[in-house]
């Protein structure tokens, strides 16, 4: 057991956000079989309030693109804290997402509320937010590298993916390779000892 956890964590500490992707093809059905493990997550009254929206054709993540961007320039130029702005200056992130269209498939993750067909669900960011953890794992598992984009608002989300109201965007994750000359940026995560407490 120790081994097998060992092994997980060894894996997922070489994970790292990519915003820089290589156009190449992925296999469609590695990113259905992540999304199938996505949705073994637990969740409110087993209810299983997610839909994963997978986008490949390049027109729509043209329009997912410029879409993202027009709210992310407005974002970052009037609404972004000062605060916001210099947490994430070291990682050299701006409004520009060229990423939603270079990667070969985008995944717009949406929590699934009450509506003419669906019933009302329970602990909905909880059970959403776990199942996307799920995803970035597997993903990472199968080889393929992602970032979780939020873009603000995200409402957009549901015209350029054709969903009704009763889902809500939750994030938008592109998945594929990293370009051949792809950098992140030299980030430390917080050692066991800072975020494991034992009574």
């Amino acid at each position: 057991m120790v081994d097998a956890a060992r092994e997980f964590a060894d894996l997922m500490a070489t994970r790292r956000s990519i915003r820089h992707f290589a156009p190449d093809p992925v296999p469609m059905e590695a990113i259905e079989e992540a999304v199938r493990a996505a949705s073994t997550a637990p969740s409110g009254a087993n209810l299983q309030p997610w839909r994963f929206v997978v986008i490949t054709d390049p027109d729509r993540k043209r329009r997912l693109r410029d879409a993202a961007e027009a709210e992310e320039r407005a974002f970052y130029q009037r609404r972004a804290s000062p605060e916001w702005l210099d947490a994430i200056a070291p990682i050299g992130t701006d409004w520009h997402k060229p990423f939603l269209e270079v990667a070969p498939a985008v995944i717009v993750v949406f929590e699934v509320h009450q509506g003419p067909r669906t019933p009302k669900p329970y602990y909905v960011k909880e059970s959403v937010g776990i199942a996307v953890g799920l995803l970035i794992a597997a993903l990472h598992r199968a080889g393929l590298a992602t970032l979780t984009h939020t873009p603000s608002p995200m409402r957009f989300l549901n015209t350029v993916c054709e969903r009704p109201p009763e889902e809500r965007p939750y994030v938008v994750m592109p998945v594929g390779f990293p370009a051949a000359d792809a950098w992140v940026p030299d980030l430390e995560r917080k050692p066991l000892r800072e975020v494991l407490v034992r009574r």
